[in-house]
C-alpha cells in the first residue's frame, strides 16, 4: 500500500451477503516475517475504487455514507453497467486533506473528513475496471508494499481501534522498525458478526521486517 492508502481504513463489508469473510477475495500478499502478535506482510499490486467523504467527523456516519456509495459503484453505476464481486477489506481511514494556496500570504484551509475503499477485484487491470459513473469515487493504483500487521478480534469502534494501533506502533518502535506512513485499520466481516469471532486489522507500511 502507498502511502496514499495509508490515509485509507477498512469497514463496510458483506451487509449484503452475509456470509464469511473467507469467502471473499483479498488483495494477494506473502507473510514473510512475524515477531510476536505482528505479522508482516509483502503485497502485491491492486486497485482500489475510493471516495472521499468530508464535514464528517463520526466514524460510523462516514463509513455508511461511503459504503452507500461504494456499494452503488459495484451494483451497476459504472461505465459498462457491471455488477462487481464484494472483496474483503474494505478501506477506511480518517484524513485531513490540505486545499492549495490560491495566492501567497493566504491560510491553507484544512478539509477533515473519512476515505472509504474498496478492493476491487484482480479480475480487473487499469485498462479493464468499470470507471465509476459518480465523480465522488475514483479507481486508485495500488504499489505493493510491506505491511506490519496486528490482527484483534472486537466491535468496529475508535476505542478498540486505536488501542491497537498503539500496540502495532508500540512494537515496531521496539523493535527499531521505521514506520512509512499512517496506521490503517480493516474489517472484514459483517457488523452483525458476533464480536469475538470478528477479524479487524490494524497495518501500516513499514521499511523492513525484523
Amino acid at each position: 500500500m502507498q502511502k496514499n492508502l495509508s490515509m485509507i481504513v477498512l469497514t463496510l463489508l458483506l451487509v449484503t451477503t452475509g456470509g464469511m469473510a473467507t469467502a471473499l477475495e483479498e488483495p494477494a500478499f506473502t507473510e514473510i516475517a512475524r515477531a510476536g502478535e505482528v505479522e508482516f506482510r509483502q503485497y502485491q499490486p491492486y486497485l482500489i475504487a475510493e471516495t472521499l467523504v468530508v464535514g464528517v467527523t463520526d466514524q460510523r456516519e462516514a463509513s455508511n455514507t461511503g459504503f452507500r456509495r461504494l456499494f452503488r459503484y459495484i451494483s451497476g453505476e459504472n461505465t459498462t453497467r457491471a455488477k462487481i464481486a464484494m472483496t474483503a477489506p474494505v478501506q477506511q481511514a480518517p484524513v485531513s486533506r490540505q486545499i492549495a494556496m490560491t495566492a501567497p500570504v493566504q491560510q491553507t484551509p484544512v478539509e477533515d473528513g473519512w476515505r472509504i475503499a474498496f478492493v476491487v477485484p484482480s479480475e480487473f487491470d487499469s485498462e479493464t475496471v468499470p470507471q465509476p459513473t459518480s465523480s465522488e469515487i475514483v479507481i486508485r493504483a495500488v504499489p505493493g508494499e510491506l505491511m506490519a500487521v496486528l490482527r484483534y478480534p472486537g466491535r468496529w469502534t475508535d476505542e478498540n481501534h486505536q488501542r491497537h494501533i498503539r500496540l502495532l506502533l508500540e512494537a515496531l518502535d521496539e523493535a527499531g522498525i521505521e514506520v512509512l506512513g499512517t496506521p490503517v485499520i480493516a474489517a472484514y466481516n459483517a457488523p452483525f458478526s458476533l464480536p469475538f469471532s470478528r477479524r479487524n486489522e490494524v497495518m501500516v507500511a513499514v521499511a523492513r521486517v525484523p
